[in-house]
């Protein structure tokens, strides 16, 4: 996910969020810069080996992990968004950047946040 922030506090805005997300386990990186397709160090993955691999979960561990992962993502997601309407009130944006689009974070709701997310090509 790509977090652009516009406004009066830029680097503060940055900071905060930055503590944030450090205090969920994940450092900010700054946007990757685009990389030659055919890079001689892209590892690609085996379908074979996922396809046996998420053939032999069984689909209630399936279930059930993805409703603990929907409700633990869910309170970030609210945590992230609250941060953001706290940036708007000092002048600064902190807005989701996508390639043809970039959407505001303070007026979105936690579900709406974590479906744009989903909807990403590159999410995982």
């Amino acid at each position: 996910m790509i977090i652009e922030f516009v406004g009066a506090n830029v680097e503060a805005a940055g900071k905060s969020v930055a503590a944030l997300t450090s205090s969920w386990g994940y450092q900010p990186e700054p946007a990757p810069t685009a990389k030659p397709v055919n890079d001689p160090d892209t590892k690609s993955v085996d379908p074979v080996a996922v396809t046996s691999l998420v053939v032999s979960i069984p689909s209630a561990m399936l279930a059930i992990a993805d409703i603990t992962d929907r409700i633990h993502k869910r309170r970030r997601a609210s945590e992230l968004i609250e941060r953001a309407q706290q940036l708007r009130v000092q002048q600064t944006a902190a807005r989701l950047v996508y390639e043809d689009r970039s959407v505001n974070l303070a007026t979105l709701t936690p579900d709406q946040l974590l479906d744009l997310i989903a909807d990403e090509p590159s999410a995982t």
